[in-house]
């Protein structure tokens, strides 16, 4: 019985309505190392949308995402379902936003059953403690995950690793999503698996934060783009809006073309093969 009343008083997370906010950063400031990573930056992210962070390396964007997940400290605030995060317990966030970090090795030999079954950690003693079978066979069969359930995490390939990391993500089952390059260690195909898979959750009411190094993946799957550089945002919107030639080739210090996809009429980055960066460039650069 006391089981049965500790799982009652547990408060659930409310799902945010599409389109509102889900997740919010104020005048948000890093500083690791004595030096400035985010400088007063200003982010929302929507229910039901995908939000890519685009930019330069070193222009912040991993830490950015850090920062909205509450793993890396900073000033200023976040705010997740309109409350700051400061207000949350860990259990709480864990139930309400799922992060996907970059580096993803586990000290023990874990199966990879075992690993996605640890994204159902926080549901415990929840009356939604009963989806974890049904969440973690979904999670692994959307990942093409469930061939080699029964291998050790360690032994797995990057690619795979990867894509196990996502599943226990995807069994989490948060109304938030925060990935960091879950691209990164895969294939054409399974990239455009991954980012189907973020565009789907987009589409069923969740918020998805992806940070991207292609451009390109950012343009076909985000409904807007965030694009950083020397840890500030300097600018958000459609993919349309942000990837212009001139902004990218300045931000990225490269000459670009930025072209209309032929199918999707989404933009094309193009890098100019062969040529450096004009004087324009470099000076806008400086």
């Amino acid at each position: 019985m006391s089981g049965l009343m500790s799982a009652r008083m547990i408060a659930l997370p409310k799902r945010t309505p599409i389109g509102e906010t889900a997740l919010e950063a104020c005048d948000l400031s890093v500083e690791l190392g004595g030096r400035t990573i985010l400088d007063h930056v200003d982010a929302v992210v929507r229910a039901g949308e995908v939000l890519a962070l685009v930019g330069p390396n070193g222009a912040g964007k991993s830490t950015l995402l850090g920062a909205l997940s509450g793993d890396i400290p900073s000033t200023g605030v976040v705010r997740l379902d309109g409350r700051s995060l400061s207000e949350w317990s860990l259990s709480e966030q864990a139930r309400a936003r799922a992060v996907l970090t970059q580096h993803n090795s586990l000290a023990f030999p874990f199966t990879v059953l075992e690993v996605i079954e640890m994204g159902r950690a926080p549901w415990q003693r929840t009356p939604r403690e009963v989806e974890d079978e049904a969440a973690v066979a979904e999670a692994m069969e959307r990942t093409e995950t469930s061939a080699f359930g029964a291998r050790a995490f360690p032994s797995l390939s990057g690619g795979e690793s990867a894509r196990v990391s996502l599943a226990r993500v995807l069994a989490q089952r948060t109304g938030v999503l925060l990935l960091d390059e879950p691209t990164a260690a895969l294939d054409i195909r399974h990239q455009e698996e991954v980012l189907g898979i973020a565009r789907e959750r987009a589409q069923a009411g969740d918020a998805v934060v992806i940070v991207l190094h292609d451009l390109n993946l950012a343009a076909a799957y985000a409904d807007r783009i965030a694009l950083l550089e020397h840890g500030t945002v300097t600018a958000v919107g459609s993919p349309s809006e942000v990837l212009t030639t001139e902004r990218i080739s300045r931000v990225y210090r490269y000459p670009v073309d930025v072209i209309e996809h032929p199918h999707t009429g989404q933009p094309l980055v193009l890098p100019s093969r062969g040529g450096k960066a004009s004087e324009h460039t470099r000076e806008e650069s400086a």
